[in-house]
């Protein structure tokens, strides 16, 4: 994959036919653009950035994905900022950098302390002991793809029978769009570009 030369980068809007001119204006709408100001839709073009775009080269299924989508993030029961931590642990588990740049201000922006914020990019528990629970459940379906029995009665005393399901749906859910976004190579913001390079050492302030 190269920066230069894009597998696929979304049309303008003005020349989209009109399924997926459909499927754009369900994208860019609804609730998610009341939030596009912390989690990007779509570039100064109009353009669809991220896993977004490539939805329009099968508008059938992708109104489909990007619904599912909006069922994960707007109308499950966790709170904003676990259900952002969990996406964020899946963006670390699958190396996508696009997903980390478009929810890692959604985190903070839904109280996510720092310290949490970077412990999760890092890979390891954060000290919030809610959001640890849900990055326990979320990191291990991640790399894992599925609870042992003890970590499953931990996570069902913790966050019970339904925050288990939001989050297995979750996990799928992000780590489908990861495999998008490394299959069709979509150009990203350099924001979006090695968020998970570890620091100099001697630059970092502990």
């Amino acid at each position: 994959m190269t920066e230069s030369a894009p597998r696929f980068r979304s049309p303008r809007p003005d020349d989209l036919p009109p399924e997926a001119a459909r499927l754009y204006r369900a994208i860019t709408g609804g609730p998610r653009a009341a939030r596009a100001d912390v989690t990007p839709i779509a570039d100064d073009e109009g353009r669809l950035v991220g896993p977004f775009g490539p939805m329009l080269l099968a508008p059938g299924i992708g109104d489909a994905v990007q619904e599912l989508g909006a069922a994960v993030r707007f109308r499950g029961a966790l709170p904003d900022g676990a259900r952002e931590t969990a996406i964020l642990t899946v963006a670390v588990a699958e190396g996508a950098g696009f997903e980390w740049f478009a929810h890692e201000g959604a985190a903070r922006a839904a109280g996510v302390a720092d310290r949490d914020i970077e412990a999760v990019r890092h890979g390891a528990e954060p000290a919030d002991p809610a959001l640890a629970a849900v990055w326990r459940v979320t990191h291990a379906l991640a790399t894992a793809g599925a609870l042992d029995d003890d970590a499953y009665a931990e996570a069902e005393r913790e966050l019970g029978a339904a925050g288990i399901a939001e989050l297995v749906w979750l996990t799928g859910h992000y780590a489908m769009l990861a495999t998008a976004l490394r299959v069709f190579d979509p150009p990203v913001p350099d924001a979006a570009r090695g968020v998970f390079d570890d620091p100099d050492p001697e630059d970092s302030s502990g």
